[in-house]
């Protein structure tokens, strides 16, 4: 039976702000209701029943009027009207590429609260297996990146006994993969020990700074970074912004016939980042990596649960551009993933 009509507020809270995030609702909308969850899990299910009835919810921290109106509506079996609102705009956020969503099995791009991210490892990983998934990535950024609380190699290794945990605790129900979003530097290097990329599952590797280098220095950059051995995925290319809340800005100039070579040379998927601000790389780029025979990976770039939908996004740009779904590597099975990505 589905949690969020049988009188689970938790699983209700959870579902409200998982609709709310994947509609890029405002941020204190989605905290409130995640922190209202968070509040009632240090209850028995008895002792929210009684605060319902009572009308005490509210002296619970992070219980406020919407809050305490769905947790009642909840335990009372009904479902809350907030939650039926949200739902009934819920379908999928794109009106194409249906069936390579159905066909992917995981994303090889997230965040977590330990770097940019809004949510603790545990939430991504129970909300990936809600929306289907049976692998993904955790990708947070690398130490450069102080904008974003870029992980060190020391809480990277912390990071990875974490995710151990994780793993263990789902119990076959979905494997998280180690991994990093590593910053590629001026000069091409990976913002992390080679010793340290040699422990995780999946790099991503991107371009976070100097966006507006000289094309042909981006080249030799970008370049560098696709050929370093341990480099999987080159993470949104050009590094655009089309539109939301951070503004807009141009797309990075880059030789890309050279830079998609050599990624089919050496086996580097192509991100197409499922952001809607990002729809990265321009439909143009797919086309020109697609005749250099690259491999590619759709991820959801996702910095909080809700978000890891924005794969519709990236699938029906995907279809539209006839990208095979046999290139696209998070179709595969993980075993098959791990074999590439460690070649």
């Amino acid at each position: 039976m589905d949690e969020t009509k049988s009188g689970d507020p938790v699983a209700v809270l959870r579902r409200i702000a998982f609709l709310l995030e994947r509609t890029r609702a405002e941020t204190y909308k989605v905290k409130a209701f995640r922190a209202a969850a968070s509040t009632l899990l240090k209850l028995t299910p008895d002792e929210v029943r009684t605060r319902a009835e009572q009308g005490t919810l509210r002296e619970l921290p992070g219980i406020g009027t919407s809050t305490e109106k769905v947790v009642r509506e909840a335990v009372a079996g009904q479902t809350p009207s907030y939650l039926s609102r949200l739902e009934e705009t819920a379908g999928p956020l794109a009106d194409s590429g249906r069936e390579l969503r159905g066909m992917l099995r995981g994303d090889l791009h997230t965040h977590s609260d330990w770097s940019d991210g809004g949510s603790p490892i545990e939430e991504m990983a129970m909300t990936a297996i809600e929306v289907g998934h049976e692998y993904v990535a955790l990708t947070d950024h690398s130490p450069r990146l102080t904008v974003a609380n870029g992980l060190s190699t020391e809480r990277l290794v912390r990071q990875l006994d974490v995710v151990a945990a994780v793993n263990s605790h789902l119990d076959g129900r979905l494997r998280m993969l180690t991994g990093i979003e590593v910053d590629i530097l001026d000069d091409g290097t990976l913002d992390q020990t080679d010793e340290m990329l040699d422990r995780l599952d999946v790099v991503v590797a991107s371009v976070h700074s100097k966006l507006r280098m000289d094309s042909d220095a981006m080249t030799r950059r970008m370049v560098a970074a696709v050929r370093h051995p341990h480099t999987d995925v080159l993470g949104h290319c050009t590094g655009r912004l089309v539109t939301g809340g951070r503004g807009k800005r141009p797309q990075s100039t880059f030789d890309a016939e050279k830079v998609f070579a050599a990624c089919a040379a050496h086996d580097v998927a192509v991100e197409i980042n499922s952001r809607p601000e990002r729809m990265d790389p321009p439909d143009e780029l797919v086309t020109v990596a697609l005749e250099a025979g690259c491999l590619f990976s759709v991820d959801s770039d996702a910095h909080a649960p809700g978000q890891l939908d924005f794969l519709d996004h990236g699938c029906a740009r995907a279809e539209e551009l006839g990208v095979p779904p046999e290139r696209i590597v998070n179709t595969w099975s993980v075993d098959r993933l791990l074999a590439w990505s460690a070649g």
